[in-house]
């Protein structure tokens, strides 16, 4: 670490200084000289992401942006999400960066793709033979998508507010862990061929219902309570949180795919803060079995079979089946297969942001969001996002749910779900 330590340089500067950025141009150029790093660079935009477009366009009217040829000296630029703030920023943003960038010097992070069993899924799914004949509309009856915080919007207000949990977590995190879950197997691992497949999820989106948002989309916003037996204040007594804000804090989701493999599945999205518990979940629902043999002998409906992939902050795989309760009755009991990640394992583990700002550094851009895909994955949310923020009855289409809670009894409704609860 000491070593390392002093080879770390601090320089102040202004971003949107043209000045100040030819001044940093010139001490990167003297720390190349001095440490021999043959003028690799990465600019992480750890900032607002509203000047994301003034910092690319200094970047390359100072030439920072440039590569050498024959790949002796590269240069590449990670922004972080949201990648703007609806598909015409995007689009515009993209046209400014793609000025001075290529595509491949661009890395959009999403540290939840980074997550080890997130990269897992691909794996699971594609490695094993017996997992994917079944994963299809024939033998699923249902997908839910959960990522719940017990957090609530903390010193983010001011960016919360301009936000909202749609563009917060669904337009990248949700729709990001949507697309592993549902996509095809490319023909092979290669990082252009799995982000085809990808997009092509987003792209099957069937549009949402805007004239009945009712049966597919529940919006809340937390009130007091208690997480972990802490008061907790509600989101409009949040410091820089307007005292009559409609921002959304949770939302429940139903969505379809129109594609051969998933048509008639319902996928359940749900994101939300100050929830009971911090979570972030796939669950596989299978359907029940087409004919059961013990119905003249049981009392109890047979349960139907789960498969659910813990990614935070358990990084597990649980598998549900029946089984007979050990005795002279006879009676079904639901048992649960395990997988841990961390057990049996005692090499290094990767922090997801590790992993993601490792592979900058090797240029390996398969974790990251692709132009298309941003642009596909706003699309589908932009029609909802205007719907929601312009429609006549905003304030009560938001229904409130206390801290601490799983959320609106509303978005319970919508999940139609008797077994919902039993898996979270």
């Amino acid at each position: 670490w000491e070593d390392f330590a002093g080879l770390i340089e601090y320089h102040t500067g202004s971003y949107d200084s043209l000045t100040d950025m030819r001044r940093l141009a010139g001490r990167l150029r003297a720390l190349d000289e001095a440490h021999q790093t043959g003028g690799n660079r990465i600019f992480y935009l750890a900032t607002p992401p509203s000047v994301y477009s003034h910092i690319g366009e200094l970047l390359g009217a100072t030439g920072l942006a440039a590569e050498k040829p024959h790949g002796r000296g590269w240069s590449r630029l990670v922004l972080e999400k949201p990648f703007a703030h609806d598909l015409a920023s995007a689009i515009a943003l993209n046209r400014v960066l793609e000025a001075h960038f290529k595509e491949d010097q661009l890395f959009r992070i999403d540290h939840y793709v980074a997550k080890e069993t997130v990269q897992s899924i691909l794996m699971f799914r594609f490695a094993n033979a017996i997992f994917e004949p079944l994963w299809n509309r024939r033998y699923i009856d249902r997908v839910s998508i959960m990522a719940a915080e017990t957090v609530g919007v903390e010193h983010r207000a001011g960016y919360y507010e301009q936000a909202g949990v749609l563009r917060d977590m669904f337009q990248n995190h949700i729709l990001q862990l949507l697309s592993m879950s549902a996509m095809e197997p490319p023909s092979c691992f290669d990082q252009d061929r799995v982000r085809d497949e990808k997009v092509k999820v987003f792209r099957s989106l069937r549009p949402f219902p805007l004239d009945n948002l009712d049966d597919c989309l529940v919006l809340g916003q937390y009130g007091r309570g208690e997480i972990s037996g802490q008061p907790v204040p509600g989101y409009v007594e949040e410091p820089g949180v307007d005292p009559v804000s409609q921002i959304p804090t949770f939302a429940a989701m139903k969505v379809y795919l129109d594609n051969w493999r998933w048509e008639g599945v319902p996928f359940y999205l749900i994101s939300g803060k100050r929830l009971s518990t911090r979570v972030t979940k796939i669950i596989i629902r299978f359907k029940h079995v087409p004919h059961s043999m013990f119905r003249h002998v049981l009392s109890e409906d047979i349960l139907p079979n789960q498969l659910i992939l813990g990614i935070q902050p358990e990084e597990t795989i649980h598998l549900t089946f029946q089984t007979k309760t050990p005795g002279a009755r006879l009676c079904l009991r639901s048992v649960r297969m395990e997988f841990d990640y961390s057990r049996h394992y005692t090499g290094p583990v990767l922090d997801a942001y590790e992993k993601a700002l490792l592979d900058v550094m090797l240029g390996d851009p398969l974790l990251f969001w692709r132009q298309d895909g941003v642009e596909a994955a706003w699309a589908f949310m932009d029609p909802i996002i205007d719907a929601c923020e312009k429609c006549s009855n905003r304030a009560s289409r938001l229904k409130p749910y206390q801290s601490g809670t799983w959320g609106p009894p509303e978005a319970i409704r919508m999940l139609q779900d008797p077994y919902w609860g039993t898996e979270v």
